[in-house]
């Protein structure tokens, strides 16, 4: 990796189209089905408990989004809060990291909807041809 300039000194210049970089794994974590979903979600309509998460994700499993939210409060993506009560009660937001990824997540969601159609008419010339 090259290093750049700025003011604090020599940064890291990361290029996910070389072997290693550690940028690939932050593609593949946040690229992730139920990540962009769950990022998308808190990002639309703010703190959410695992619950309200786990039922607006319809589909998602305990472990899959438990598993997720972890991953994305690993990544600073997600904060948990956790208020002593009994039974306890666990908040999630978007840190202001999170935050960033709104608008890309937004546009390639939008992307998806509005594109969905083409893409089941193209896979299926494609299978039809193979």
């Amino acid at each position: 990796m090259a290093a750049v300039e700025n003011v604090t000194g020599p940064m890291p210049s990361f290029d996910p189209y070389e072997r290693g970089c550690p940028s690939r794994d932050l593609l593949d974590q946040i690229g992730s089905k139920w990540a962009v979903l769950v990022l998308g979600e808190l990002g639309r309509n703010g703190t959410s408990r695992f619950g309200r998460l786990r039922q607006a994700l319809a589909g998602v499993s305990e472990k899959m989004l438990t598993q997720t939210l972890r991953t994305l409060e690993r990544d600073g993506l997600v904060s948990r809060t956790v208020y002593p009560e009994v039974p306890p009660h666990v908040e999630y937001e978007l840190t202001a990291l999170g935050q960033t990824l709104r608008e890309p997540l937004k546009a390639l969601t939008e992307w998806s909807v509005l594109h969905v159609e083409d893409v089941i008419t193209a896979r299926a010339a494609y299978d039809d041809r193979n």
